[in-house]
């Protein structure tokens, strides 16, 4: 898989260069971007291809109703880099914009999802118009490589393909978890146990420990024996082998909301039926203190319990944790998910000082799982036929 920095530098200049980022940002009750994370993320590669003299044009989606528009993804995106947004996708308008574009300028084109079913589709003719646009394409959009849509690897078919730093370095650390240094620690969260079992059992198999927490923890304390109350849990059980697996680490105690939002710390055994499992407890962070100041490499993925809803200080816990160990240096970490990412943010704790942010959710996963994404194999084609 090619990196855009091996392209020589004077071959960039004038370039016009379709750069497929992952900008699917939440907005709030404004229509404003609420969350700069996957903005800031995105910005290296913008920056270096104009820096470099290229026309750079990005494609990207925002939500899932196709009446919205990447108007406020350009907004954001303004803050960080001089960006044109054009609302049109590869008509007239889009054309003119591009045709008139200056070497070092950046054009943000209209959500991909006004055309979900031919961007779904992967159909070749959609694919082709987007492609029309450009002379090379970028991949910097490793959130969305787990789809084989027209933007991810249909363009790829048609257009000298490279990685941007986002996809690039993505690849890197998360090669590096699916074969971890040991002792290792793997943290996982969320909800529906059935999409989560796969992983699950990959990391009981590669893992030391693999410790359970959310949602799908109440899944494997209900497997145990356990009583869960009006707790979430999922459609399909956890298999005994994963329950009695001897790397599994289930909650010690959990944090309880009554039916009057009033709540409390109990022990599994102890869990009422009006009683709701909101979060761990501190008991079960004090638990897996001896394994993260032992881990050499941990990979993290959902929070600790219901931060939505205010239950955010026992994943704080488990980060402060990480960030004295990776200032103590030794330890290398891997988080991911979208709700953990915001989770962190609320906890206040640097970023840099918690290790690698994986800009990924289910892509993150789903590569951990596989090795590989569609958006990176169709990068992989595209290198071999050229």
């Amino acid at each position: 898989m090619r990196c855009i920095d091996e392209i020589p530098a004077g071959e960039l200049k004038g370039k016009r260069i379709l750069v497929r980022a992952g900008l699917d940002l939440s907005l709030d009750g404004k229509g404003e971007v609420s969350d700069v994370f996957r903005v800031r993320k995105a910005c290296p590669t913008l920056k270096y291809l104009s820096e470099h003299g290229a026309r750079v044009i990005i494609l990207s989606h925002i939500g899932r109703d196709p009446q919205e528009t990447n108007a406020p993804v350009g907004r954001a995106l303004n803050k960080y880099l001089k960006v044109f947004y054009v609302p049109d996708m590869f008509g007239s308008v889009a054309r003119d914009a591009v045709n008139a574009m200056k070497e070092g300028e950046i054009v943000l084109l209209e959500n991909l999802r006004q055309r979900y079913d031919l961007e779904k589709a992967n159909d070749e003719s959609f694919a082709s118009s987007l492609a029309s646009l450009g002379e090379i394409y970028v991949n910097d959009a490793f959130s969305n490589s787990h789809r084989t849509h027209a933007s991810m690897i249909g363009i790829p078919k048609l257009l000298p393909s490279y990685a941007g730093f986002i996809v690039r370095d993505e690849v890197v650390e998360l090669t590096e978890a699916l074969h971890p240094p040991r002792p290792s620690l793997a943290v996982v969260g969320g909800a529906k146990f059935e999409t989560k079992d796969p992983i699950i059992r990959s990391f009981l198999e590669v893992y030391d420990h693999v410790c359970v927490v959310g949602a799908i923890a109440n899944d494997c304390l209900k497997g145990k024996g356990f009583p869960v109350g009006r707790s979430r849990i999922s459609e399909h059980a956890p298999a005994r082998e994963v329950c009695e697996s001897p790397h599994l680490i289930v909650p010690t105690d959990v944090t309880v909301e009554r039916p009057d939002k009033q709540a409390f710390v109990k022990k599994p055994r102890d869990v009422q039926p009006d009683d709701k499992i909101v979060d761990i407890g501190p008991d079960t962070v004090a638990a897996l203190a001896p394994y993260i100041r032992e881990a050499k490499f941990i990979t993290w993925n959902g929070p600790t319990g219901i931060f939505e809803e205010g239950y955010i200080s026992h994943t704080s816990a488990i980060a402060e944790l990480i960030a004295k160990r990776v200032e103590k240096g030794g330890l290398h970490s891997v988080i991911g998910g979208g709700d953990t990412i915001s989770a962190l943010k609320e906890s206040g704790i640097p970023e840099e000082k918690l290790g690698f942010f994986s800009t990924g959710g289910g892509a993150m996963l789903e590569f951990l799982l596989k090795g590989t994404l569609p958006g990176i194999e169709a990068l992989q084609l595209s290198e071999k036929e050229r």
